[in-house]
């Protein structure tokens, strides 16, 4: 027992091996990296997004780009403006004239003829109405027929229905005469002249023949976007949104709204019903007026410019976002008691 209790139980060698400083301090950095990955997977806030790609276009078509038309068939004899003019409602832009140089006599005859037959039908109403005076006097007196006194209450009525189709064939002989005669287009509200299309003076057009492009001056802007048929059921109306324009410095975190550099606050106004023949739901999104960045002016960014929109969903984990994206599922649907929250009011 005594030389059993001299046999030494530890291994020097063994002893003598120490880890390197190097790798346990690379250990202790991969498990303070693996805490903090995790704590930042669970516990930092993630925004879904869904972006579209659009255009900027306005909220009414009536304050979209318009063509203006020829309302008669003439010859152009003048021209009042140019490619990019501004003009103001009701300034002149185009003036034509018939090619027939004895149309506007024709139509003075035709407005003379037709005024001589309402004068006609309106002194045949006169002696209309005295005959059927006459005839019910009689008739009160039991000295004519109640057939002829009918009768003439009869004409009455005719002479009535001659008397306005009279004045409907003079106001259309008025109003070919005031076309006829000298048609001057021009401008339907304040905006600019975008392109003549039709020739110079002396060029031959047709009722309804387009003479020039015009963008209205004053309009609500609206970004115009497509977003997939998968996200479409998330995108609610009024839902905020961040927007880029094209040729805007901007630099968009899809999941931090809120440290993007040169983005715009926008609204979901409007939500199609029917996707488009590629699949794509329609979107239409205003300028948010909460948002502390109004958008660019109308001259830096323009009808029709090209634009990037991401509506803002809902505010999940990190981790869950980088698991929903390797697996293609679609974002959270919003809470149903925020929804339904407004339609309470």
């Amino acid at each position: 027992m005594a030389t059993l209790e001299k046999v030494p139980h530890r291994f020097s060698a063994l002893e003598s091996v120490k880890i390197p400083r190097v790798m346990r301090t690379v250990f202790l950095m991969l498990l303070i990296g693996f805490v903090l990955s995790l704590v930042f997977l669970i516990y930092v806030p993630w925004v879904q997004t869904t972006t579209g790609r659009g255009i900027v276009t306005t909220l009414s078509p009536n304050e979209r780009e318009q063509t203006i038309n020829a309302l008669v068939t003439g010859r152009i004899e003048e021209w009042y403006v140019g490619d990019g003019a501004k003009v103001a409602k009701g300034d002149p832009i185009v003036r034509i004239v018939d090619i027939d140089p004895q149309l506007i006599t024709r139509l003075e005859a035709e407005v003379r003829q037709v005024e001589l037959q309402l004068e006609a039908s309106r002194s045949a109403m006169a002696t209309a109405q005295i005959d059927e005076r006459r005839m019910r006097e009689l008739f009160e007196a039991g000295l004519a027929p109640r057939r002829e006194y009918e009768q003439a209450m009869i004409r009455i009525q005719d002479m009535r229905g001659k008397i306005a189709s009279d004045e409907a064939a003079l106001a259309r002989a008025r109003t070919n005469l005031s076309r006829q005669a000298v048609q001057i287009v021009t401008a339907p509200r304040d905006g600019f002249i975008q392109r003549v299309q039709a020739g110079d003076a002396a060029t031959y057009v047709k009722a309804g023949d387009m003479l020039a492009m015009f963008v209205p001056e004053t309009s609500q802007r609206v970004i115009e976007v497509f977003i997939v048929g998968r996200d479409v059921a998330l995108v609610q109306k009024g839902a905020k949104a961040r927007v880029m324009f094209e040729g805007w410095p901007a630099v968009q975190f899809s999941g931090w709204p809120a440290v993007a550099v040169g983005t715009f606050g926008g609204e979901v106004i409007s939500v199609d019903q029917a996707s488009q023949p590629d699949g794509r739901f329609r979107v239409l999104i205003r300028e948010d007026a909460s948002d502390g960045h109004r958008w660019p002016e109308e001259r830096f960014v323009r009808f029709g410019a090209k634009a990037q929109a991401w509506v803002l969903l809902e505010t999940v984990p990190v981790g869950y976002e980088l698991w929903r994206q390797l697996n293609s599922f679609p974002p959270v649907l919003p809470n149903p008691s925020a929804t339904s929250a407004p339609s309470g009011t």
